[in-house]
């Protein structure tokens, strides 16, 4: 530890600091009296950066946190009490906790008996911050329109320091036995459930409530919440009591994540094997809340855009995310809360499990989402479009400091982590999985486990090696690219496959190429849904062959886009697969892949830009929503690269061309027996549609916002996003100011976040200015800000040029709202990665030399990496789409 001198007599104040040195408390025990120990407090003195980090010394550990915390909802301050009883491992003259923005009022040790156990008391102040970290506060409104404010927290990953002193790293578990003060008029809820409430003495308008004793835990998993709430409830069919917290006269909005969490909770005892351990869960809708939602054992916080649906004005989009969201934290309440990692370092490990095991929930729960196909677009190319990149890190990221801690919460530990269990997942097979999974939750319960135990256990359930496998998967950065070429061998397809590490960059230059153990599935089009082969590749190149494949059949790796890598094939094969597309014979998410891999091998200049435009007209007879999510997806990067050239409105055209057949068959209005897809599809294509300025579109949004607006016909919820977004993009000041009110009338927080996320599509500078003006207004929440900067960025040329500089000219109050968290990261990358100009990547570089963002710092150098990505694939592919456009013009294809 870094220690400073000592204070001569008990510190009143706690000196602490943020990043890089751990705020810390030390206590040192005074040799006064030998059984009462008084406790001098020591603060730390700056040291140099780059100090190696130190985790707190194993000598003295809690068993048993009792905790009484009083929130003052109206000075925004908090006292606590803490009474902790210690286990000394080995003798010492000081106990090093952990501690921050708390002033410490008094605090003592006393021994007790001969087996090294102890109890510290300590008595404490701190403040309700307006940080969205630690013990916070949140805005609210009541339904009378009164502004108030509830005491909510947010503890991971290292702020549970900031509600009180304590041990607060994930291997140093204790039990909690914990009490809040509160207001008689207010909810108070916690990890556990309420076993006691009873006026408090010194004040009739307070009452005291008491939680029952929590299992063994972590700190980054304690939970409080004092507010005003209403709730919704029901009984699992195992008897675990689940309630969903929804602002007060809301009660109806929590239904919807009710039906879900009371469907998941079984589904999960099911699939571990193990009981959930607590007697009930309850799921809370928060105001001001900087991640999407929080696994707090038994407590879990969200959003309210992650847990309330209106029946009728919640679109169908929002219903699939509380889905997926309650389905991933509720698969913590065993993976992360029963087995806790040892250190962030396997952080990926909770993260990844539960962003997979969210749509193996989703699918059991809702069939009918097609969701594992959804997967692939949301997670799996979003996790290798980040992972292609030289400034990408390992899965498994060596954490030492825990500032360093926010900057993994990112697609690699989410996505790609995901992505590689998915695949894991598929080559143990399920029945192997789920009693490796088993072994692994009834091994390690109540304790920490790391990535090896993981693999030891699947590999004891499966006979397979798992953590040979999966070593280089998890250790290395990036992932392959299979080149594959065919030759017909009599009846037999003989294939010769090579892997080499897949860059954004282009093809692989450097010696000492990594190299991956890839399981590869290959499947042909004699049964499309089947592997005909399944191989384990562990070596640079190997040769298969292929028995009775007839010449005039297609052969294609990986199967259902499983795999985590991306293929290139031989010009013959791939001519011989691209029909597939056209006549739908290829399954779904194999004709996503095989366009995903060749819109990335584009991008990297490994093949050119306009044999995947050619690819593209290829689907114009595609019926799946995920397909052409993955196309829009795509053809919006090209449209963002090319606003950079004189030919944007090319590229638009190409656009409406693509997707108007699909428009037309789809029209506004949804037909009898359609489902959940198609309203996710109309949505979709109308948006982009409208966006590109396509004429009838175009006049049908402007009529149906004008009726909209007079409350002759209001739009539907899944018409909303596209008619705002068409309306504003081609709009002038009246549609914005319009669009302004909307929000302002709107009580729903879901419609007010769809129409902030649209406003940046408005064209003209002075509206620009100001969306960019509004974002920081009171009108939007703290978290919601970086989704209408963003959404100015990404809106157009001029709007990327302002919210540049709008971060610029705000940065302080920017940075001080979202400091050390992931919003702050995820605010320099909606607002940046689109330039495509070689200097803009110095601009940025050089602002954030000078104005240093430590839990941003890899975010900010992809951001440069994609920047010049971009500048290289403009100057390499520029002129050639541009000329196809042109030719395409005219003579338009014959579809």
């Amino acid at each position: 530890m870094w220690l400073a001198a000592a204070a001569p007599s008990l510190a009143r104040r706690l000196l602490f600091l943020g990043p890089p040195p751990p705020p810390l408390l030390l206590l040192l025990l005074s040799r006064s009296s030998r059984r009462r120990r008084r406790l001098h407090c020591l603060g730390l003195a700056a040291m140099p950066e780059k100090r190696p980090f130190e985790r707190l010394p194993a000598d003295v550990s809690p068993l048993n946190y009792s905790l009484c915390l009083k929130p003052d909802l109206l000075d925004f301050t908090f006292e606590g009490k803490l009474e902790a009883a210690a286990q000394v491992r080995q003798a010492t003259n000081q106990i090093v906790m952990n501690c921050a923005d708390i002033d410490i009022i008094t605090a003592s040790y006393a021994p007790e008996g001969d087996e090294g156990t102890g109890t510290l008391k300590i008595d404490f102040v701190g403040e309700l911050n307006d940080k969205m970290k630690g013990f916070y506060r949140s805005k609210y409104t009541t339904p009378s329109g009164e502004v108030r404010y509830a005491a909510v927290t947010q503890f991971e990953a290292t702020d549970a320091r900031r509600a009180f002193p304590c041990w607060d790293e994930p291997a140093i578990k204790a039990t909690f036995d914990i009490s809040l003060v509160v207001p008689k008029d207010r909810v108070a809820l916690s990890n556990m459930n309420v076993i006691d409430r009873k006026p408090y003495p010194d004040d009739e308008n307070l009452v005291e409530v008491k939680f029952a004793r929590t299992p063994v835990m972590s700190t980054y998993l304690v939970a409080f919440v004092v507010g005003e709430y209403d709730f919704v409830e029901t009984r699992s069919k195992d008897g675990v009591c689940v309630r969903v917290y929804t602002p007060v006269g809301k009660a109806e909005q929590g239904k919807f994540a009710l039906e879900v969490a009371a469907k998941t909770l079984p589904f999960y005892k099911d699939y571990f094997n193990v009981p959930y351990p607590l007697p009930k869960i309850d799921l809370i809708a928060i105001a001001d809340f900087a991640a999407g939602a929080m696994e707090n054992w038994g407590l879990v916080t969200y959003r309210e855009t992650a847990l309330l649906i209106d029946p009728k004005n919640s679109c169908s989009s929002s219903r699939q995310w509380v889905a997926l969201v309650v389905g991933h934290e509720l698969a913590h309440q065993w993976f992360g809360n029963l087995v806790t990692m040892e250190w962030w370092t396997h952080l990926w490990l909770n993260e990844g499990f539960a962003s997979w095991i969210e749509y193996l929930c989703v699918d059991h729960c809702f069939p009918e989402y097609d969701i594992w196909t959804q997967f692939v677009s949301a997670d799996y190319t979003r996790a290798q479009e980040l992972d292609a990149l030289d400034n990408s890190h390992p899965i498994e990221v060596s954490v030492g400091h825990p500032s360093e801690v926010d900057e993994i919460f990112d697609a690699i530990s989410y996505s790609k982590g995901a992505s590689v269990i998915r695949m894991l997942h598929d080559y143990i097979g399920d029945k192997d999985f789920k009693k490796g999974m088993n072994m692994y939750l009834t091994k390690f319960q109540q304790k920490n486990a790391a990535t090896e135990d993981l693999w030891e256990s699947l590999e004891n359930a499966s006979g397979k090696p798992i953590a040979a496998v999966m070593n280089t998967w998890t250790k290395q950065m990036g992932f392959p690219l299979i080149y594959v070429e065919a030759e017909q061998v009599e009846d037999d397809r003989l294939l010769r496959l090579s892997q080499k590490k897949f860059c954004a960059s282009g093809p692989y230059v450097g010696e000492d190429c990594p190299q991956w153990m890839v399981p590869i599935t290959i499947s042909t089009s004699d049964d499309p849904n089947q592997a005909k082969l399944k191989i384990l590749m562990d070596k640079p190149e190997m040769s298969v062959v292929l028995k009775n494949v007839k010449p005039d059949q297609w052969v294609k790796l990986n199967l259902g886009t499983v795999g985590f890598y991306r293929t290139q094939y031989s010009s013959t094969m791939l001519e011989s697969l691209l029909p597939g597309i056209r006549d739908l014979s290829l399954p779904p998410v194999d004709r996503l892949g095989l366009q995903n891999d060749l819109f990335s091998l584009a991008r990297a200049g490994i093949i050119s830009t306009v044999e995947v435009l050619k690819v593209m007209e290829a689907f114009v007879n595609e019926p799946n929503y995920t397909v052409w999510s993955d196309l829009s997806c795509n053809l919006g990067i090209l449209s963002t690269l090319v606003s950079h050239t004189d030919f944007y409105e090319e590229i638009q055209e190409f656009v409406k061309d693509v997707f108007s057949p699909i428009g037309e068959r789809l029209g506004w209005d949804p037909r009898p027996g359609e489902g959940h897809l198609d309203a996710l599809l109309r949505g979709l294509v109308l948006g982009k549609l409208g966006k590109a300025g396509h004429k009838a579109t175009l006049e049908e949004a402007r009529r149906r916002f004008k009726d909209h607006v007079e409350g002759k016909q209001i739009l539907s919820a899944d018409l909303r996003s596209p008619v705002y977004l068409t309306v504003l993009k081609h709009g002038d000041a009246t549609t914005l100011d319009i669009m302004l009110k909307l929000h302002k009338q709107a009580d729903m927080q879901e419609e007010k976040n769809r129409i902030e996320r649209v406003l940046g599509a408005t064209l003209l500078p002075d509206l620009i200015q100001k969306v960019l003006t509004f974002a920081l207004s009171e009108e939007v929440r703290p978290q919601d800000t970086v989704s209408v900067i963003g959404g100015v960025a990404g809106g157009s040329k001029h709007g990327r040029k302002a919210a540049w500089k709008f971060i610029k000219d705000n940065w302080e109050e920017l940075y001080n709202r979202y400091q050390g968290g992931f919003l702050i990261s995820r605010l320099i990358k909606l607002s940046v990665e689109g330039f495509a100009v070689d200097k803009m990547a110095g601009e940025v570089k050089a602002f954030f030399e000078s104005h240093p963002a430590p839990s941003a710092e890899r975010t900010i150098q992809q951001c440069c990496e994609n920047i010049l990505l971009n500048a290289a694939w403009l100057k390499r592919d520029a002129e050639s789409i541009h000329q196809y456009l042109l030719q395409r013009k005219a003579s338009p294809p014959t579809v």
